[in-house]
């Protein structure tokens, strides 16, 4: 069955593909979206800076609509394709990625039994519900859900059950990296020993409040404007680790309030993050 008919079988079942070149990873930026500068959003039914017509974008790319999947751009990259992919948040689901055979056996006596699939060293095991993705949550233990794609190697065999609690707990619980901490920008301290003073309370408070004042402005361009308002934030308060999740979630309910949804929020503020390399 070629590429594209999976492709398209996937898509009327409400499973959004996306193509994957040679070596199994998706087509790279084209040149217009070289290192994010379009903002990162595929042409997708959710609207974003980004109108690329191209499946550039990997997992971001993804999409159901068959006339994205059948354009001249995407029927090129069907027919050089080496596999298929789909982004399993899009579809509501979350694939727990087992490696190995000790993963497996992990799995098969700490979580519920559901649809499974073979894959070239492990299974993947599918669960009906989103989560954040997350890698390496134990040895040879993956999670695909948001923000991720996985390959795509068939229904397998089983019955797909609710995303269980033991699974979101991986992820909420994943250990901090062995090894040297990151190297982190700082402002040079003042004179006397100061702070930096991106944690100073107030610098801080005064740059979410107006971040919060800019996006809720927007009369026009409210895509743009929210991708261009976490950029600031994060170019400012990205590096020295003062951003916390409250900060965060007071950007992401005032893009809301404009009507942003919290796919979007989180795409964006993702993209920022990745343009700017934190």
């Amino acid at each position: 069955m070629k590429a594209l008919d999976i492709a398209l079988d996937l898509a009327a079942s409400g499973i959004p593909p996306l193509p994957l070149r040679v070596g199994k990873v998706p087509f790279g930026n084209c040149r217009r979206c070289a290192n994010n500068a379009c903002g990162g959003r595929p042409n997708m039914k959710t609207p974003g800076p980004c109108a690329c017509p191209r499946p550039c974008h990997a997992w971001a790319a993804a999409t159901t609509d068959p006339d994205v999947i059948t354009s001249g751009s995407w029927r090129r990259a069907w027919l050089q394709a080496e596999a298929v992919a789909y982004h399993p948040g899009g579809a509501g689901m979350t694939v727990v990625d087992l490696d190995n055979a000790d993963a497996i056996a992990w799995a098969r006596e700490h979580l519920p039994a559901t649809q499974t699939v073979p894959t070239t060293r492990g299974e993947h095991w599918l669960y009906i519900g989103r989560m954040q993705s997350a890698n390496a949550v134990r040895p040879g233990v993956d999670i695909k859900s948001t923000m991720a794609y996985a390959r795509w190697l068939g229904f397998g065999t089983g019955t797909m059950t609710a995303l269980p609690d033991a699974v979101r707990a991986l992820a909420a619980s994943k250990p901090a990296p062995v090894g040297p901490p990151p190297p982190t920008a700082t402002a040079p301290a003042p004179a006397g020993g100061g702070q930096c003073r991106h944690r100073t309370p107030a610098f801080l408070e005064r740059g979410i409040a107006m971040a919060e004042q800019r996006i809720t402005r927007a009369s026009e361009a409210v895509h743009t404007t929210v991708y261009r308002t976490f950029l600031a934030v994060l170019s400012t308060h990205g590096q020295c680790g003062c951003l916390a999740e409250d900060h965060v979630a007071r950007l992401f309910t005032a893009a809301q309030a404009k009507g942003e949804t919290a796919r979007h929020c989180t795409d964006a503020w993702t993209n920022a993050r990745n343009r700017l390399g934190l």
